[in-house]
C-alpha cells in the first residue's frame, strides 16, 4: 500500500505539536535529523484506508534558512517533496502567520492551510471567512480547533482529496516590480533546463538573486546524488545484480 508523506509547517505557537499529536497519537517517533541537532519528529496515521506519515518540521517564522531549524524545514519541502505540505497557522495572530504561508506557496502547489485555534479567535470576536481565503490563496482552507478535535475530519477528508488530485491548487505568488519580475524570468528559463522541471523553478530563481549561493551547491548535491542512485558505470542500478 502506498503511503503518503505529509509535511507539517508553521510558526512557532500555532499549535502545531498538538496538530500532531492529535493525528498520530503513539504512532509516533523522535530523533535529530541527519546532521543537525533539530529534532526530528514523525508519526503514521490512517484516514478512509489510506496511510499517512506524518513529518512535523520545525516551527519557524520564514523558510529562508538563515537559522538550522528553517534550512531543515525548506529543505524537506523542497528535497523530499511531500505529497502535502499543511500550514498551521493561528487564527488569532492570521497576518502574522501568513508570512510563512506564502512562502511555502512559493515552494510547492501541494499546501493546506490549517487555521488552528479557532475557537481561541471566537472568543476575541474575530471571525474568518475561510472559502473568501481560499480563493485568495488558490488552495484549501481549514478551520479547526486541535485541542478540541474541531474540524479535524473536514482537514483529513480536504487532505485525502489533495493527495489524489480531486483538488486543483492555483496557489498565490507575490508579483514583484518589472525589473525584478524580469530577472527572475532570465534565471528561471535556465534552472528549468538544468535541474529538469524537478524543483520549483521560480522560487530558486528569487533565492538565488537573494544571493543564496548555498542553495544551488544543494541543489546540485542532490541531483548528482540523484542521478548516482539511479545509475552506475552506465548501467540502471535496478537491473544490476
Amino acid at each position: 500500500m502506498r503511503v503518503n508523506k505529509i509535511a507539517l509547517a508553521g510558526n512557532p505557537n500555532t499549535g502545531k505539536s498538538t496538530l500532531f499529536n492529535t493525528l498520530t497519537g503513539l504512532k509516533q517517533h523522535t530523533g535529530n535529523w541527519p546532521g543537525k541537532t533539530v529534532v526530528h519528529a514523525e508519526g503514521s496515521f490512517e484516514h478512509n484506508g489510506e496511510q499517512y506519515v506524518l513529518v512535523d518540521l520545525p516551527g519557524t517564522y520564514s523558510l529562508f534558512s538563515n537559522s538550522a531549524d528553517e534550512e531543515v524545514a525548506r529543505d524537506y519541502i523542497i528535497f523530499d517533496q511531500p505529497d502535502a505540505t499543511i500550514v498551521v497557522l493561528d487564527a488569532t495572530s492570521l497576518e502574522r502567520n501568513l508570512n510563512l504561508a506564502l512562502q511555502v506557496l512559493e515552494m510547492t502547489n501541494k499546501v493546506i492551510i490549517c487555521i488552528n485555534l479557532i475557537d481561541e479567535a471566537e472568543k476575541k470576536g474575530i471571525r474568518i471567512d475561510d472559502k473568501k481565503l481560499a480563493r485568495e490563496l488558490g488552495v484549501p482552507v481549514v478551520k479547526i480547533s486541535a485541542r478540541n478535535k474541531k474540524g479535524i475530519d473536514q482537514l483529513l477528508d480536504t487532505l485525502n482529496q489533495l493527495v489524489h488530485g480531486q483538488i486543483v491548487t492555483t496557489p498565490y505568488r507575490m508579483t514583484y516590480s518589472k525589473e525584478i519580475e524580469e530577472a527572475i524570468l532570465k534565471v528561471e528559463s535556465k534552472i528549468k533546463g538544468y535541474f529538469d522541471g524537478k524543483y520549483p523553478s521560480r522560487w530558486i530563481a528569487l533565492r538565488l538573486l537573494d544571493g543564496d549561493e548555498e542553495l544551488i551547491l544543494k541543489l546540485q548535491n542532490h541531483k548528482n546524488n540523484r542521478q548516482g542512485e539511479e545509475i552506475t558505470n552506465g548501467v540502471p542500478v535496478s537491473v544490476k545484480s
